[in-house]
């Protein structure tokens, strides 16, 4: 079972503010244990990066910013404070070598992506009933 504190900051503040194709790129990585995808800091050398950087490299408000993409998307576009966050705590103190931190993610976001796919189906088939 996933850390109350980091998986409530996950769905809650995380989720509403990842685009799909960050999303999507989040999944994929934690899937297959991405070697870009680091931990103890936000960005190795492009394009290894923690999970808020890789979501701040997939973000349009962010995307440009290169390294400081993750600080920037979890400072502006997330409003969380990165020092305090507490998935980049629990993240930079196990990362992506922590298989149960990696599942529990991963979980959050394969359920996510269901959510919106679920979403967009009924506002297709409310679409097509009127």
């Amino acid at each position: 079972m996933a850390n109350p504190s980091w998986a409530d900051e996950f769905v809650t503040a995380w989720c509403p503010v990842i685009p799909d194709a960050a999303l999507n790129r989040l999944r994929d990585l934690l899937r297959h244990a991405s070697p870009l995808l680091v931990h103890g800091r936000f960005t190795a050398e492009p394009p290894r990066g923690c999970l808020a950087t890789h979501i701040g490299w997939n973000h349009p408000q962010t995307q440009d910013w290169q390294e400081d993409a993750g600080i920037r998307w979890l400072t502006k576009v997330a409003k969380l404070n990165p020092a305090t966050s507490a998935v980049i705590l629990a993240w930079d103190q196990h990362g992506i070598a922590d298989w149960n931190l990696r599942a529990e993610l991963l979980q959050l976001c394969d359920a996510e992506a269901a959510r919106r796919a679920a979403t967009h189906q009924g506002e297709s088939d409310a679409g097509t009933n009127s």
